[in-house]
């Protein structure tokens, strides 16, 4: 049973109805397709831009047979677009799937998609004939949809780097119980930084006697192989890392403080730069952005605890190296801002704003330089033969110098590759 949409999304034919097919007719060129993904089952609903109407709907189970079959019910409108809600997290392979197979795809915010439920008529009426309509809705006249890219390398570089966090955490959970083990084998225990090596050489002087430090020895030496084991798979996580930047032509690790695994979680948590339209969007999205409070006798601001936290923990962890490096730029501004009578921890939150703009500026001109090699309708697919023969977006010394205000400019369009 279909169940009535929402007032607000001006309900028409369904797909059942014969009189559709009649309808289907007078069909604007462009329709909008809203999907409301969930684990099991999807709900795709057809509007038209102009009026806002509902001109069908159709559920689907999450297979791949049935995303074949909502396709060809797709079909009769040549002329369409999928605006699919949270396509980033519970829709992201059916967005990776259209997008295979040359659809345009759109992502829609969950947050979008309740606002319109809110101020509809229909007192925030929710299912998922009218999730999918108003996910619709929101791309057609609100324009907080923004496109989906399939990039490969991207999500390569987001594989990896979550690898590389489950790794780094086992080890740290091996190094942990092999501290644990040598501090009731040795008198004082370990030192604190201890390396597989170390701790068999420190191991190597016991000589256990009784069960429990026999059974103690043997845990100790399957640790420090769990060690070597960790170590191993990190280095190749990282060279792994390396290449695919290396790869996009990324001129990230130019800047001090950024290397390759670095510049890999930033690419792998940004994606593409350019869908972020100005430099204190990517700022917000980061969460390097402070929120501002007002009270009865000043403005002060706070610290934001929204935005991507693995990117946000990048932009910190270059921040932190800046600082520690007295001939960079990071390390003038970060004492500049202590020169101000800001503490430690408000100029580091300062440097990490400006990094977040630098971030973006330098994911922008490679960008754009990825796009002039590639040509009209071509390809990106840089190399590091493109990345070599192109400029260098941070050889400027206004790029370089970290205290530059926030960029209030738009994104330039990128042409369609």
């Amino acid at each position: 049973m279909t169940t009535r949409p929402d007032r607000a999304l001006e309900v028409g034919l369904s797909a059942a109805d014969p009189r559709s097919v009649a309808g289907r007719k007078a069909l604007p060129a462009m329709m909008l397709i809203g999907v409301d993904p969930h684990k099991s089952t999807h709900t795709a609903t057809a509007v038209a831009p102009e009026t806002n109407r509902d001109l069908g709907s159709v559920r689907i189970e999450a297979t791949v047979a049935e995303y074949e079959r909502m396709l060809q019910w797709a079909a009769h409108w040549p002329q369409r677009q999928w605006a699919i809600e949270n396509a980033a997290g519970m829709g992201r392979h059916l967005a990776t799937w259209l997008l295979a197979r040359g659809e345009h795809v759109v992502d829609v915010s969950p947050r979008s998609t309740a606002r319109v439920r809110q101020l509809s008529p229909g007192a925030g009426r929710k299912n998922d004939r009218i999730d999918a309509a108003a996910a619709a809705g929101v791309a057609a006249l609100q324009g907080e949809a923004r496109p989906v890219h399939h990039d490969e390398v991207t999500d390569a570089l987001a594989l990896l780097d979550e690898r590389r966090i489950n790794l780094s955490q086992a080890r740290v959970w091996a190094a942990n119980q092999l501290h644990a083990l040598l501090r009731a084998l040795l008198p004082g225990g370990a030192p604190r930084e201890l390396s597989a090596a170390k701790a068999e050489r420190l191991l190597a002087t016991v000589n256990p006697v009784g069960v429990a430090e026999r059974t103690r020895h043997q845990q100790a030496n399957e640790l420090i192989a769990e060690l070597r084991t960790c170590d191993a798979k990190l280095k190749n996580n990282a060279r792994e890392m390396a290449e695919l930047v290396a790869d996009t032509g990324s001129t990230l690790a130019h800047t001090p403080g950024i290397g390759a695994v670095t510049a890999a979680r930033l690419l792998a948590h940004t994606g593409r730069a350019s869908r972020f339209r100005t430099a204190a969007a990517f700022a917000n999205y980061a969460g390097t952005a402070p929120i501002e409070i007002a009270s009865a006798d000043k403005t002060r601001h706070r610290l934001s605890r929204r935005g991507n936290r693995q990117l946000n923990a990048a932009l910190h962890t270059v921040a932190l190296t800046q600082i520690r490096q007295p001939s960079s730029r990071g390390h003038t501004y970060y004492q500049a801002k202590i020169a101000e009578g800001k503490t430690p921890r408000e100029a580091r939150r300062c440097l990490k704003r400006r990094l977040a703009d630098h971030v973006w500026r330098t994911m922008i001109n490679d960008e754009k330089r990825q796009s002039r090699a590639a040509g009209p309708g071509g390809h990106s697919g840089a190399t590091r033969i493109s990345s070599a023969a192109g400029s260098t977006p941070t050889a400027s010394s206004s790029d370089q110098s970290l205290p530059r205000p926030a960029s209030t400019e738009p994104t330039t369009p990128q042409p369609t590759t």
